[in-house]
């Protein structure tokens, strides 16, 4: 009887008794590299062997159904159709259920191991993250904001992870576009994919220091006196945050109005004015002192705004994997999850 001890570089080493045989085997990889040498050669259908596999293991027809999700009598066709492709009988039916015959155990050990290759191959094709890139689209201001000035982390940790992001506010679609993961800014109302949610974002008014010295900003209503910079692309406006905040009949003349949040952080680290932006996104700039929130008590306004959206199948991609749990402890960096 032999018995397999280690298996390294293709080389299987055996006990023969007292001695120690080594034979070489390639691995699958190499097996995969290597020219088919018979083209002609016969080959049954991958159900019937599957079928065959899962009977052998259960020994019943009716619990290799319910595994492989078919009726019994479907099972029993697949097996009847080896054996003829065969020629031999691989099963014989006894009280105990279904049992192998000689040619059928020789013959289980031969495929096992031919479809845990193609299993080990397939994986491997799925999961390598070396063959493609991981395809990001994203919403503008995120994408500039928060994603880009942390990429080149994400490239020293993972140096093999080659990424490919995009940035629009196009509805994309992710077989047509060939996207793994789209950042999204707005409502969640995706129900059929996958969506993940950051959590603890909020909306509060920001300025540079410069535009704040001389300006005595002390409660709410101040506000109403100073430069306020709108912009349409948040959730939430200065008209919702000032009702939230009871702030009643106001009337104000904004200085400007910009359609992207990435344009009022700016124009406000230029001194312009003050605006009402994510903690998210203002981050950056407030880490680096180019803006300061306007009041020190929290004034701040709860908002779900940006969610990963994907297929629930790319969600088992290894890259994605990756991505997320680096995604995961930079947000936890600045007091976010998902």
């Amino acid at each position: 009887m032999l018995t397999i001890i280690f298996w390294d570089n293709g080389w299987t080493s055996f006990f023969l008794s007292k001695k120690i045989a080594l034979r070489y085997s390639p691995p699958p990889e190499e097996i995969m590299n290597q020219p088919l040498q018979n083209k002609s050669l016969p080959m049954p259908s991958l159900r019937n062997i599957q079928a065959f596999i899962e009977v052998a293991d259960t020994g019943s027809l009716n619990l290799a159904a319910e595994n492989l999700n078919i009726t019994a009598s479907a099972v029993s066709h697949q097996i009847a159709s080896l054996e003829q492709y065969l020629g031999k009988k691989i099963f014989s039916r006894s009280s105990k259920g279904m049992v192998l015959t000689t040619i059928g155990e020789k013959y289980l050990k031969e495929v096992s191991g031919a479809l845990n290759i193609i299993g080990q191959a397939t994986n491997q094709v799925i999961n390598d993250i070396h063959q493609d890139y991981l395809r990001i689209h994203s919403a503008p201001s995120f994408g500039l904001l928060w994603l880009m000035p942390r990429l080149d982390k994400f490239r020293q940790a993972w140096p093999e992870l080659k990424i490919n992001l995009t940035c629009s506010y196009e509805s994309i679609q992710f077989s047509r576009d060939n996207i793994d993961i789209d950042i999204r800014h707005g409502l969640s109302q995706w129900p059929t994919l996958v969506v993940k949610t950051i959590k603890n974002e909020r909306v509060l008014p920001f300025s540079s220091s410069t535009y704040l010295a001389g300006r005595d900003v002390q409660s709410i209503e101040d506000l109403l006196a100073c430069d306020l910079i709108h912009s349409d692309s948040t959730l939430i406006g200065w008209s919702n945050w000032l009702s939230w905040h009871k702030v009643r009949g106001w009337n104000k003349n904004f200085i400007f109005n910009f359609d992207r949040s990435y344009m009022s952080i700016e124009a406000a680290r230029m001194g312009m004015g003050i605006i009402l932006e994510s903690n998210l996104l203002a981050g950056q700039s407030v880490s680096q002192r180019h803006l300061e929130p306007v009041f020190t008590r929290d004034v701040s306004m709860p908002v779900n705004a940006h969610h990963f959206v994907l297929p629930h199948p790319n969600e088992q991609k290894e890259k994605v994997k990756i991505f997320f749990a680096w995604v995961a402890e930079e947000l936890s960096r600045e007091g976010f999850h998902i």
